[in-house]
């Protein structure tokens, strides 16, 4: 198969081409570890080689055999390093199992080909690591693809991969599509599991799925591997019918609120904010009833509960790895970000924490309360266009916790709302600045309604496509391949 060939087919198309022996598994596989080895070198997306051979999966799966990666971060596949983008796990520690989405992703047929990039314990809206060194963004290399998920985000926008897994505790699915160009759903809490090491990651903030090119493919993963695991600590309610049933199905006449105003008062971009405001117009015209309205955050004390949650999550992980390997916790094996939100958490108190909880049920409640009048929010996904590599310096020893959250969360106002509320949310490729890069759109809906999000980010990807629109340097690598 040729490299030329498999970047035009997302995971749905391989799948189908496999299953019609038209090409074998083994030759997709081969012509995704060419493309990967190909583009790698511009983007710096990997940890670690490739693996020698894809990892054990499930042939007769849905997916037969078609090409994934794993982010370096949460999830674990058996005697696999995991490394967390810090140099305190020093070439990765090996886990003796699967996690319980890992081991969906081997029976859902997906064959992973290696490790992606990730910021240090994931805490960066950027993928520049002291650990990995910078990932590069494939429609300007010299810009971030986002982060925590910017390895993936970087291998496929620039169709190296045509899925790859992510996370997001603050955005972290949503911010690397955003800025990449692609389709990032994060599912609604409890939709995918977390165990067996968690059973509310990142004090429930946290949720693992993949970024994918296609809306297609996000609903057809989902299917894959939606639902608790055993002993999880949250179980809801499955949907009606398979997900791939909502892509194209007719969404109804919805009720669509449009804000491009940030919760924060920080400063929106002008073309990111009428991208969004565009989308409103193109919904209303396609009959949806649509105005401009959002829910009321009040961000000071938001911002303040999320400091106090990440940071104890960061300092748990750290001080748990540091007794674990005998290795102390300094400047040597921690970025300056990540010891200081270890510093700031020892200052917390059991009832700090519990506080910020408080905060969460408080502001959950009040946006449910908006989305009982409202089926979706339309956004922007980001501020801002991706921001040269360097921009969101994690290694900043003079930010301490407090400034480096303040300064991630300007860049970042509108995606970690719905990591406190637990709501579906997807950013889709839906526009482009003046200069040629990505602009995504968020689309939230209520809890538990992915299939509502479907629906409708399908008849967005009819009526504004984007499949054509890709990263032309890197992709012109493939060219005749």
């Amino acid at each position: 198969m040729k490299i030329s060939d498999y970047a035009e087919c997302d995971a749905t198309g391989l799948a189908q081409l496999i299953a019609a022996r038209e090409v074998s598994a083994a030759e997709v596989q081969r012509a995704a570890r060419a493309a990967i080895e190909q583009v790698n070198p511009a983007l710096n997306a990997l940890v670690g080689d490739l693996f020698d051979e894809p990892l054990a999966c499930d042939a007769d799966g849905p997916f037969r055999g078609v090409p994934f990666a794993i982010k370096d971060l949460a999830i674990h596949a058996e005697g696999v390093p995991t490394s967390l983008g810090s140099r305190l796990t020093g070439r990765g520690i090996p886990l003796p199992h699967d996690t319980e989405l890992m081991a969906r992703f081997r029976q859902a047929g997906l064959a992973v080909l290696g490790r992606t990039a990730t910021p240090e314990f994931g805490f960066n809206a950027a993928t520049e690591s002291v650990a990995n060194g910078p990932t590069r963004n494939p429609w300007d290399v010299a810009r971030t693809p986002g982060g925590s998920s910017g390895g993936s985000a970087a291998l496929v926008a620039a169709r190296a991969l045509p899925a790859a897994h992510a996370s997001d505790g603050g955005g972290s699915i949503r911010i690397p599509a955003g800025w990449c160009g692609l389709v990032g759903l994060k599912p609604t809490r409890g939709r995918t599991p977390p165990g067996p090491d968690f059973d509310e990651m990142l004090g429930g903030l946290a949720i693992e799925f993949a970024v994918t090119r296609t809306v297609r493919d996000a609903a057809a993963l989902l299917d894959a591997v939606h639902g608790a695991g055993v002993g999880d600590k949250f179980e809801i309610r499955p949907p009606g019918r398979p997900y791939v049933e909502e892509v194209g199905a007719p969404p109804g006449r919805l009720r669509v609120a449009v804000t491009a105003r940030s919760w924060s008062g920080s400063a929106v971009d002008p073309e990111h904010a009428q991208a969004a405001l565009a989308v409103g117009r193109e919904l209303a015209s396609l009959g949806h009833v649509v105005e401009e309205a959002s829910p009321s955050v009040d961000w000071e004390p938001f911002v303040k509960a999320q400091l106090a949650i990440w940071t104890c999550f960061v300092a748990s992980g750290a001080r748990g790895l540091s007794a674990a390997l005998g290795v102390p916790l300094g400047p040597e094996v921690l970025e300056a970000t990540t010891l200081a939100s270890v510093e700031y958490s020892q200052r917390l108190t059991a009832l700090d924490l519990h506080d910020a909880h408080h905060v969460c049920n408080t502001i959950r409640r009040a946006v449910a309360g908006f989305f009982q009048r409202h089926d979706v929010l339309i956004t922007p996904t980001t501020a801002t266009p991706p921001p040269p590599l360097g921009t969101l310096d994690a290694n900043d020893a003079s930010l301490g916790a407090e400034g480096w959250i303040a300064k991630l969360f300007d860049i970042i106002p509108f995606t970690p709302l719905f990591n406190v509320t637990g709501q579906p949310a997807i950013s889709l490729p839906l526009a482009e600045t003046g200069a040629g890069l990505p602009i995504g759109v968020q689309l939230v809906g209520r809890y538990g309604a992915e299939d509502t999000l479907f629906r409708l980010a399908a008849q967005l990807e009819q009526a504004l496509p984007w499949r054509a629109r890709r990263p032309k340097a890197v992709i012109a690598r493939h060219a005749g391949s």
